[in-house]
């Protein structure tokens, strides 16, 4: 029992750390030759300080919490580490997660003429667009995304292989598919997206992007495991299974 706890308690702060990691790896990531106009570097400067903001709440949190520990019996400690363990995965989006959101259906602007083949002929979705895309949801507020039933986390990988768009190393369907975004304010995150240049971008790939907030929006959990050295999720949840 005493090795199964220890093993929760180091699952736990793993699991925060390495969460930590990844939004001070996203501010510290060196960029580019910088275009932006003023607008937009202001806008960009707001939202790194707000996830500045949300590692000092999380490790205001992990200290919260360490404190807990210190002060609980082992049944009190063992179930706040469970809650700790469910909140973690939560919020890295291992679990399924449900509510009010927005739905981006991605489908052609027009339809081309068939080839030799009398094949249909779809546009191609370029992946530096995909990202662009997502960048702008989490500008405008969304909170969780899903792209054709794959989950994005911080470390999804968006790639092209061999010219097909590889999510979460699964490829995603042709045209059409859907984007699930949960958000807090739908209506203001779909306004901010009509209005939004990505969509003239999206045009120029004759690709049409259909917005309509919805009500219960249902996103998968991400289904990869995540590595930690010698240790990944899959053991913690082995361990809350017990």
């Amino acid at each position: 029992m005493k090795s199964k706890f220890k093993l929760v308690v180091l699952l736990v702060f793993l699991l925060a750390g390495f969460m930590i990691a990844v939004q001070f790896q996203s501010i510290q990531k060196p960029k580019e030759r910088d275009t932006r106009d003023t607008w937009e570097l202001r806008a960009d400067i707001q939202e790194q300080q707000k996830t500045q903001q949300q590692l000092y709440a999380k490790i205001q949190q992990a200290e919260q919490t360490i404190h807990q520990y210190e002060n609980d019996s082992v049944t009190q400690t063992t179930a706040t580490l469970k809650k700790s363990v469910q909140a973690l995965k939560e919020e890295a989006g291992l679990t399924e997660k449900k509510g009010n959101g927005v739905v981006f259906k991605v489908k052609p602007l027009f339809h081309e003429e068939m080839d030799d083949t009398d094949v249909q002929v779809f546009p191609t979705l370029k992946p530096e667009l995909l990202s662009r895309f997502i960048n702008e949801l989490n500008k405008y507020g969304a909170t969780e995304i899903s792209i054709a039933n794959e989950r994005v986390i911080s470390i999804t990988p968006i790639r092209n292989v061999n010219g097909t768009i590889y999510v979460n190393n699964h490829p995603l369907p042709p045209i059409p598919f859907e984007i699930k975004v949960l958000s807090e304010n739908p209506e203001k995150l779909l306004s901010y997206m009509e209005y939004s240049s990505i969509r003239d971008y999206f045009a120029i790939e004759n690709i049409n992007l259909l917005g309509k907030t919805k009500n219960e929006i249902v996103l998968p959990k991400y289904d990869q495991e995540i590595h930690f050295k010698s240790i990944h999720l899959q053991e913690a949840e082995d361990v809350n299974g017990e």
